[in-house]
């Protein structure tokens, strides 16, 4: 089974320097990349298949190619690797970038290169101290051998790369709201259209994607589209995919598997099972803003059209698994405390919404639940989904609450008939 994006991570915990990362093939991507014109580069992300891995899923190439090009095209243009990763449950670009960050670096500047921009920015959680160290470590290693600056590699290409750390809010995860923040203003998302690609940062086009997504160009581009599709047990993306798993089971972690991989694949053999002693009941596939499933999909694959044919989404991948003795209500109540923490205010749904729905979810905790409470709730997850909010993070909210009512409804019902939780007592 190949491993492209983890298979040289130390055990050790320490980086992968300069010599070592350029010892394991790092760099010859770029090398190769800028032999072909953006054009051909392009071309060669477009057949891969490369999808984003920050949760959306949508075709890489396909959002590249909607930078304006040419002659008659801007002549500023800009790149941000968006490594925000707040979305509870979520941990996998933390490792891509604290065991190897030349090859977020290298899968950067072939991707600025592709769509002409010179400057780069890695948008970084405020809490992630240990990556941004290793990230300005492996920018100061790239500018000096060349990798950065002007003229890269004689190629007469120039990039330069900045870190920039967040002040720490899950909005900053959308896009749009990202380039407010990095542009110094609050962090609210902006109106769509004009999308990014075509207005973005400092009003010229910009691309933003995923830490995960840019550490994939060094590899198709060194070994090929056909490669990268051939690593994959997907039929509507390549490559691999960086699984997670949270809760009691017996081997959390995150493990680099081939995307596609099923469900219970996941669950049973790399994350060892439940622990002794408690029972699988429902997880969230891809961080708290996805839908619930259960055993009953272990197996389904682990991808963007199978996961969302069961009446979810894979988000990010990494998995929160729910035991039997873990309430239903109490971790939405969780959740709803969360998204509404973390909501920028902008719009109405989501600002008053989500308090409402976090209100309504501690009086069922606390036994002072009433039986219009469950319609309360069902009319929020209709309130705020999609298309009556600005922006994603309010339907989100709703995706583990709509599920919970779905699948998990007699807890609900109970803490109203009982006024307890049953799994306090």
């Amino acid at each position: 089974m190949e491993k492209p994006l983890t298979e040289h991570i130390k055990n050790d915990g320490t980086p992968l320097s300069l010599k070592e990362y350029e010892a394991k093939g790092g760099y010859e991507g770029l090398k190769k990349a800028l032999k072909m014109t953006p054009a051909e580069v392009l071309t060669v992300v477009k057949d891969s298949k490369l999808r984003g891995r920050g949760g959306a899923g949508f075709p890489t190439g396909m959002k590249w190619s909607f930078v304006p090009m040419g002659d008659n095209a801007p002549p500023v243009k800009y790149l941000v690797a968006n490594g925000d990763e707040m979305e509870p449950g979520t941990f996998k670009d933390r490792l891509l970038i604290e065991g190897n960050p030349h090859q977020l670096i290298e899968g950067m500047i072939i991707s600025a290169y592709t769509i002409g921009a010179n400057m780069s920015y890695i948008f970084l959680r405020w809490a992630y101290h240990l990556a941004a160290k290793r990230v300005l470590a492996a920018l100061d290693e790239a500018y000096k051998a060349g990798y950065l600056g002007k003229n890269i590699l004689g190629s007469g290409y120039s990039l330069d790369m900045d870190l920039h750390t967040s002040v720490g809010r899950y909005i900053c995860g959308e896009e749009t709201a990202l380039l407010n923040a990095l542009e110094g203003k609050r962090a609210n998302p902006r109106n769509k259209p004009p999308f990014p690609q075509v207005s973005g940062l400092f009003g010229k086009p910009t691309i933003v994607n995923n830490i995960e997504t840019y550490c994939n160009i060094p590899h198709i581009l060194a070994k090929g589209a056909e490669w990268y599709i051939s690593i994959s047990k997907s039929e509507g993306g390549g490559g691999t995919k960086l699984y997670g798993a949270s809760g009691k089971v017996k081997n959390p972690a995150i493990w680099e598997l081939p995307l596609g991989t099923t469900l219970g694949e996941i669950i049973e053999e790399h994350a060892g099972g439940m622990q002794d002693g408690y029972k699988l009941r429902g997880l969230l596939p891809g961080g708290a803003s996805t839908d619930f499933l259960t055993p009953d999909h272990f197996n389904i694959k682990m991808d963007f059209e199978e996961v969302a044919k069961a009446g979810s989404r894979m988000g990010t991948g990494t998995i929160i698994v729910m035991d039997d003795k873990t309430c239903p209500v109490g971790m939405c109540l969780n959740l709803e405390q969360f998204f509404a923490q973390e909501s920028c205010g902008w719009c109405t749904p989501c600002r008053e919404g989500l308090p409402w729905t976090a209100k309504i979810l501690l009086a069922l905790e606390e036994g002072r639940g009433k039986p219009e409470d469950i319609d309360h709730l069902t009319f929020q997850t209709h309130y705020n989904a999609p298309g009556n909010t600005f922006c994603a993070l309010a339907p989100g909210a709703m995706e583990p609450l709509q599920s919970a009512l779905k699948y998990f409804r007699e807890d609900f019902e109970e803490h109203i008939h009982t006024h307890q939780c049953k799994y306090k007592h």
